[in-house]
């Protein structure tokens, strides 16, 4: 890896990428920490004191993705995570929407149809979200209700002298979806200009920007030796990642010999990698999600006051260090796997395509034959993935029940962020490795 880096380093269209994608993320990093108009940031850091040793799954996730931007109400606040959602959306809504599926297979035009409808997509959502979260600080649910709004001390949204609340609310709203905007292009702006996977960069950024302190609470709060037993712990599991992350199966293919005027075409073999972990990381978003719905449930009843039910789904359903939270987040992952799976891999179309175009898996007939074939193979092979997938997950809430704190949003290594972290890394490395082959087939050709 640090050898693809150096060689990029040495070649000067890489180069500019490289410096290019730097700078673009360095813009994003300002970004995040730039205030929002109307907020207090000294209310904001005394809220985000009290709230230390409380817990919400899916605000947690979502400030993980926005670098710690969320919580702050900064002009980013919002992140790349409105602009995920959309992309998700009408990717399941590809199978639903036979409009969607056309496009998909009209090629490059067709795509880039579906990329204007994500933008127009990810600002709606940037406007409800920006819209709830506001709501949220105003009311001080959005630090789980410690933060009392009537005490001028945690204020987070305070009265202003002459303007009227509604007004700096809307602005807060715009700034926060004009962000998502800005952020958006920035992404765009390092796919085309810069190594590529701009979207993808924005999210490890955001992520490892809150590793080093994050890292160095866990020292304060645990001591030197539970520290570098993480530190250790979380090594071998990035070499896990990385194996699995890796492995695929790979089907081979062979495409028969065919005439197309005086050219003969085929005749080659090729093969279908079918990776272990094809889902990726959206299953634990989803259950991270679906999970989130007690906590909003509760939220609307007054804690001292919970009715006998209520006070259990508050300390199984909620509480990330329970038994039975642990065993729904990974049954939920498990499910999440298969449902993704079976929407984005279609094994009756790739094995049309192949047909079309004389391709056949060896020893294996054309047509529903494969189909069977490759689904059979995808179910093997999504087990293991989502075993793997739910695992990692759940690692962390043991790691709160052995380091004995509370800091459940403070533990930096989750399975989340390794996931995408080490997924980014890989993905962009071989970006810059393909594209130094590039440069070296050139060379070779003049």
């Amino acid at each position: 890896m640090l050898s693809a880096f150096t060689s990029a380093l040495r070649t000067p269209d890489l180069r500019k990428k490289l410096l290019f994608t730097v700078a673009i993320v360095g813009i994003y990093r300002l970004g995040a920490t730039l205030p929002s108009p109307g907020v207090s940031y000294a209310n904001v850091r005394a809220c985000l004191k009290l709230t230390e040793s409380a817990n919400n799954d899916l605000l947690n996730l979502l400030n993980l993705f926005s670098g710690g931007a969320l919580l702050q109400l900064s002009v980013f606040a919002l992140g790349i995570m409105p602009y995920i959602t959309a992309s998700i959306i009408l990717q399941l809504l590809t199978v639903v929407i036979p409009r969607l599926e056309q496009l998909r297979k009209e090629g490059q035009s067709g795509q880039a149809k579906i990329t204007q409808y994500t933008r127009y997509l990810t600002l709606g959502l940037a406007v409800l979200q920006a819209s709830a979260f506001v709501a949220l600080a105003r009311t001080g649910q959005l630090f789980n209700g410690l933060c009392d709004q009537d005490d001028p001390t945690y204020q987070i949204i305070p009265e202003s002298t002459g303007i009227p609340m509604w007004l700096t609310l809307s602005v807060l709203v715009m700034t926060m979806t004009a962000g998502t905007g800005v952020v958006m292009w920035l992404g765009e702006l390092i796919t085309d200009r810069g190594v590529g996977n701009g979207m993808s960069v924005l999210i490890f950024t955001s992520i490892a920007a809150r590793l080093p302190g994050e890292g160095w609470s866990i020292k304060e709060s645990s001591g030197t030796g539970k520290f570098f037993l993480v530190i250790g712990l979380v090594l071998v599991i990035i070499a896990l990642v990385v194996f699995i992350e890796q492995a695929q199966r790979r089907i081979p293919v062979q495409y028969a010999k065919r005439m197309i005027g005086r050219r003969m075409y085929g005749g080659t073999s090729t093969y279908i990698p079918l990776k272990v972990n094809q889902a990726g990381v959206v299953p634990v978003i989803f259950a991270s999600s679906l999970l989130y719905l007690p906590q909003l449930y509760l939220q609307f009843f007054d804690k001292n006051n919970l009715k006998p039910y209520q006070v259990w789904i508050q300390n199984h359903l909620a509480d990330p260090v329970s038994p039975l939270y642990i065993g729904v987040m990974f049954l939920l992952i498990i499910f999440f796997t298969y449902f993704y799976v079976s929407i984005t891999f279609n094994p009756t179309e790739v094995a049309e395509n192949m047909k079309k175009y004389g391709g056949f898996v060896p020893g294996i007939r054309p047509g529903k034959p494969t189909a069977d074939y490759l689904d059979f193979i995808l179910s093997r092979i999504t087990l293991p993935g989502a075993l793997y997938l739910g695992l990692i997950s759940v690692l962390p809430n043991f790691f709160f029940i052995w380091l004995n704190q509370s800091q459940y949003q403070n533990f930096p290594f989750g399975g989340t962020a390794v996931l995408i972290m080490v997924g980014v890394g890989l993905e962009t490395v071989k970006q810059i490795e393909s594209q130094l082959m590039q440069r070296n087939y050139e060379g070779f050709l003049r």
